[in-house]
């Protein structure tokens, strides 16, 4: 035999051994046992994984109601009210469009008062108050009242 193999006694204190009582591992009472009839069903449902496992019926997850089918129907290009609004908008920005025009023109012809057109109504003013031979070339029915005063001075009378 091998020396190193060889088991030599011990050569401090020996401990000895106290064995717990085995009251621990005792069977208890009997566990009530279900018989197969009064099994609770078992439900197959996906986990996290997509992998099916069992699970009890009283606490697998309510069953996903069916949706309501959609209506498919085509619907319009364009919304209706969508319609209206846009129609508003370009109706409401051509209306802003054209009295801006409106007002810049009357903006514009009130600032060409003060230069041409005031030019012209004093031009016409007075045209209206010249004579009508003037205006008409001599041709008028204008009568000249000529007023003659002679007086005779006499001298060394």
């Amino acid at each position: 035999m091998n020396e190193r193999l060889a088991h030599e006694p011990a050569k401090g204190a020996v401990a000895i051994h106290h064995p717990q009582l085995l009251d621990l591992y005792t069977p208890g009472p009997a566990m009530p046992v279900d018989p197969y009839g009064e099994r609770q069903l078992v439900v197959w449902v996906p986990d996290a994984y997509g992998r099916m496992v069992p699970m009890p019926k009283h606490l697998a997850p309510a069953p996903l109601l069916a949706p309501e089918p959609r209506d498919l129907t085509p619907l319009p290009l364009l919304d209706p009210i969508a319609q209206r609004f846009m129609g508003a908008g370009l109706g409401g920005g051509a209306l802003a469009a054209g009295v801006g025009y409106g007002v810049g023109e009357i903006v514009s012809a009130a600032a060409g008062i003060s230069g041409g057109a005031l030019v012209w109504a004093a031009v016409i003013v007075l045209a209206l108050r010249a004579p009508a031979r003037a205006i008409s070339g001599g041709k008028g029915s204008t009568v000249n009242i000529r007023k003659a005063v002679i007086k005779r001075n006499r001298f060394y009378s």
